[in-house]
């Protein structure tokens, strides 16, 4: 299937959507947001800003205190915004919500959510219920959630995935990407949703297809961030100074995400983690995540990724060390030995 891209449209589409319908009376809109973690926090607090007044977001994270304190943020603001409030659980949350978005850890937390969820009748609804996921977990856990939801609610409910590329840094800004996979049907409903959170909507087909295409970006990200820390090592106890290797890379075949953008250099790129210490960015434990779902996705379907296994053993060997825990995925340099 062909990809489908757009770019910057969705917030503008949004609310010239609005206000065409501004004549007749408006539905009111009920979202519920489940998992307010770095991302999700940042996704609900943006999606709440560019909802109408009217509009309600019920919020649920097992970490009460943070829902309360979001909740307390958004009420705060002093102009516009959806209604917040704060649900005692996932069933609460989702119960009276026509959109619920999700960004939840593992697919554990994704299937339990969504059991809890369809275990309670539901009543029905002239607009179908949206379940948007925007959790990275692997296909397989994805389609058996979405089979759930329609074996369940019928055509009362649709489940679809979107995982999304930026970091924390482009849920903050509402920059993020999204890897839509969803029936053409639902894009549009989708992307009214997604444009409020982020810029770019990319739909990469039916249902789970964002997340192949979410797990294979990460795996070639996960290699060419090894790579690149490798290269500069090694370019710079050859005598080379690093932001001139880093220029011959940029303008030569071994360009990349790593060596241009959040290269693992300390000096380098001025706004990279590197410079922080490593702080920040995306986390190495988010990296060897990525990989095993990428990993599970390639044993089921038949995919041979032979620098896997490598690539993997090097991000959980610089992880056990302290130096290097927590921080930036690019901190394998630092792992290498490379020069700080």
């Amino acid at each position: 299937m062909k990809l489908t891209v757009r770019l910057s449209v969705p917030a503008a589409r949004a609310m010239s959507q609005r206000r065409a319908f501004s004549s007749s009376p408006r539905r009111l809109d009920n979202y519920a947001f489940i998992g307010l973690g770095q991302m999700g926090y940042q996704m609900a607090r943006n999606l709440q800003s560019k909802l109408a007044p009217t509009d309600t977001l019920r919020l649920f994270d097992i970490n009460t205190s943070a829902a309360e304190r979001l909740a307390q943020e958004m009420k705060s603001q002093q102009a516009g915004g959806a209604i917040a409030e704060v649900s005692a659980s996932v069933e609460d949350a989702a119960r009276e919500a026509d959109t619920v978005i999700s960004c939840l850890p593992e697919p554990q937390h994704v299937k339990g959510a969504f059991a809890a969820i369809l275990k309670e009748k539901l009543p029905a609804r002239s607009q179908p219920r949206l379940y948007i996921d925007c959790s990275t977990i692997d296909p397989s856990s994805s389609r058996e959630v979405a089979a759930a939801v329609s074996s369940t609610l019928g055509d009362q409910g649709h489940f679809v995935d979107a995982p999304m590329s930026g970091g924390v840094v482009g849920a903050t800004a509402g920059s993020l990407t999204f890897m839509l996979g969803a029936p053409e049907s639902l894009v549009p409903r989708a992307e009214l949703v997604l444009a409020r959170m982020g810029k770019r909507i990319l739909h990469c087909g039916p249902q789970g297809t964002g997340l192949a295409a979410k797990l294979a970006n990460n795996y070639l990200l996960a290699i060419e961030n090894v790579a690149t820390a490798e290269a500069m090592n090694l370019g710079v106890k050859l005598g080379l100074d690093p932001k001139v290797l880093a220029s011959v890379i940029n303008v030569s075949t071994g360009r990349c995400w790593p060596s241009e953008v959040n290269n693992p250099v300390p000096g380098v790129v001025e706004t990279a983690p590197a410079g922080r210490d490593y702080q920040g960015g995306f986390g190495i434990g988010l990296m060897r995540k990525d990989l095993r779902l990428a990993l599970v996705a390639a044993k089921e379907a038949g995919a041979s990724l032979p620098l896997s296994e490598k690539t993997s053993e090097i991000y959980a060997d610089a992880e056990k060390e302290e130096r290097c825990k927590g921080r930036d995925f690019s901190v394998v340099y630092r792992w290498l030995g490379g020069k700080e």
